[in-house]
């Protein structure tokens, strides 16, 4: 394929930039959301598309104006500059200048970050390979010159965020990408000491009983600090629901307003919570089992 020599800016490379940050971007929710679902997380039964229908407004609104900005600071001389040297150092224009280049820049962006102290310096090391990938990617397939060359970077870049997408699906459906669920309790499991690590303490016994100590209820902030304490002595009964995710367990104490305990965590490692405040910030409070003596 014949290269011809590229001037900048170039109104062709800048879109070219930018419909591939913005497939990196929508590939990068969609990569995320699946990730997620393999995660042990707060009850999200019926959540799974969550964080997708939450970014499509950044993507919409703000996405544009971050993109471009990306393309026409970072993507764009990312390209010019690998022209330049390509012709320096080699008399004609190279690929091969692109990735290394852009890798740079990447690089570039990451040291300011840390130096502005808006990064940890382990954070902009784990965040150099995807940050200079979402950059080497538009920077080669920009410089190309090639006739319908935005059709087909929107034609196979949806492809594949699609794709990703449909068989990220079917993993999860099919058991070849584990998904998380909570684990599966019953009442022998649930009898003993669980504490909140702050001092409080539930404590269930065979026979339906159950003894709070200290343990806070009224939780309406994300203060944890703020929620008022109880101590007394009730019932509680254990509502297996549909599936792990819907499992309950109520705790009747008299003058503590305690809604349904969730159960989250792992087989090894069983926790049981409440949300604190908006269930969509999924700030918990969280009672685990005591260790019981030798």
């Amino acid at each position: 394929m014949a290269e011809t020599r590229h001037e900048w800016p170039d109104s062709r490379m800048l879109l070219v930039s930018m419909l591939v940050l913005f497939q990196e971007a929508v590939l990068a929710v969609v990569v995320g959301v699946l990730y997620e679902q393999t995660q042990e997380s707060p009850n999200t039964v019926g959540n799974q598309g969550l964080g997708l229908v939450l970014a499509l407004p950044f993507l919409v609104v703000l996405g544009p104006a971050v993109i471009g900005a990306t393309a026409l600071f970072l993507v764009l001389p990312a390209v010019s500059l690998s022209h330049r040297l390509g012709r320096r150092f080699g008399g004609r224009e190279t690929w091969w200048w692109a990735p290394p280049v852009a890798a740079g820049f990447a690089s570039l962006l990451l040291a300011v970050a840390v130096l502005a102290d808006r990064m940890e310096p382990l954070t902009a090391a784990k965040a150099w390979l995807p940050a200079a990938v979402v950059l080497v990617v538009p920077a080669l397939l920009a410089r190309l010159q090639r006739q319908g060359l935005l059709r087909s970077v929107a034609l196979w870049g949806t492809a594949v965020v699609v794709a990703t997408g449909i068989l990220g699906g079917i993993a999860l459906s099919t058991g070849l990408i584990e998904e998380y669920r909570p684990p599966q309790v019953t009442r022998a499991v649930l009898v003993g000491t669980w504490s909140d690590g702050r001092g409080g303490t539930l404590t269930f016994t065979a026979d339906g009983r159950v003894t709070a100590s200290g343990i806070a209820h009224r939780l309406g902030s994300g203060d944890l600090g703020e929620a008022v304490e109880c101590t007394g002595q009730g019932m509680w009964t254990l509502d297996a629901g549909t599936d792990t995710w819907t499992q309950k367990i109520d705790v009747t104490v008299p003058d503590c307003s305690y809604e349904p305990w969730n159960v989250g965590g792992t087989e090894s490692r069983i926790t049981l919570y409440q949300y604190v405040g908006d269930p969509d910030s999924w700030n918990l409070y969280e009672v685990n089992k005591a260790p019981t003596s030798p």
